[in-house]
């Protein structure tokens, strides 16, 4: 029986990923740089540091850059993209008929506490969640499992009773480690990733409704 649903947060409530990308593409292109896109992708729903876009540019034009000026320009260009942003079609949704349905609802992101809360406040969402955890949370962010488990054991539920909402490799790797049933929301960024495994992928989340998610998920069980 399903008994809680846990959310990632970048990409999947907010398509916050895709416009990180495209700011970050604009930046490098002001130094005649391109991003690949499957680099920037290391870094999309684990840690940061698993690519350094400002050490790429500084290696691709050969000599030393100002950072933070870099991130600062670069912020700037994000809040630009961002500022008409909601969230994903399908999350009010899915969150609403998670609270009619009685399920306990969990964020789990490896993005640090202060950037994730000041979104959902923004989106006005932090009111639906049990339970949020960051970075801060965890001694290992995505595509460990640690960040699930930290949820669900707060939450008191066991994985096979669970289902995870997440757009990245990363973030379902995290997710089928942790046992819970896996679905894959991918954004404009991350459709083009492979992902290695997943109960179910949808494009969006008005594709299906949450009792249809549940339906499958018990279809499949039988």
């Amino acid at each position: 029986m399903i008994e809680a649903v846990v959310f990632d947060f970048d990409g999947l409530i907010r398509d916050t990923e895709t416009y990180e990308f495209y700011s970050f593409q604009e930046v490098l292109k002001e130094h005649g740089v391109e991003l690949p896109l499957e680099l920037y992708c290391k870094r999309i729903g684990g840690h940061v540091n698993a690519f350094d876009p400002y050490f790429y540019l500084q290696e691709c034009i050969g000599k030393p850059i100002n950072r933070e000026q870099l991130r600062t320009l670069r912020r700037q260009k994000y809040d630009i993209l961002i500022q008409n942003e909601k969230a994903r079609p399908g999350v009010v949704q899915y969150l609403e008929a998670a609270q009619k349905l009685g399920l306990k609802i969990g964020l789990a992101s490896s993005a640090p506490y202060d950037w994730v809360m000041p979104n959902l406040e923004e989106l006005n969402l932090a009111g639906y969640f049990d339970c949020i955890r960051t970075h801060e949370d965890v001694q290992h962010v995505k595509p460990d499992p640690e960040l699930y488990l930290n949820v669900l054991a707060y939450l008191g539920v066991s994985p096979q009773n669970a289902i995870a909402f997440e757009d990245s490799p990363n973030g379902a790797k995290a997710a089928i480690q942790a046992n819970l049933h896996t679905i894959i929301v991918p954004n404009e960024v991350t459709k083009h990733l492979i992902f290695d495994d997943y109960t179910l992928r949808i494009h969006s989340m008005l594709e299906m409704d949450l009792q249809q998610i549940i339906a499958h998920i018990k279809h499949q069980a039988q």
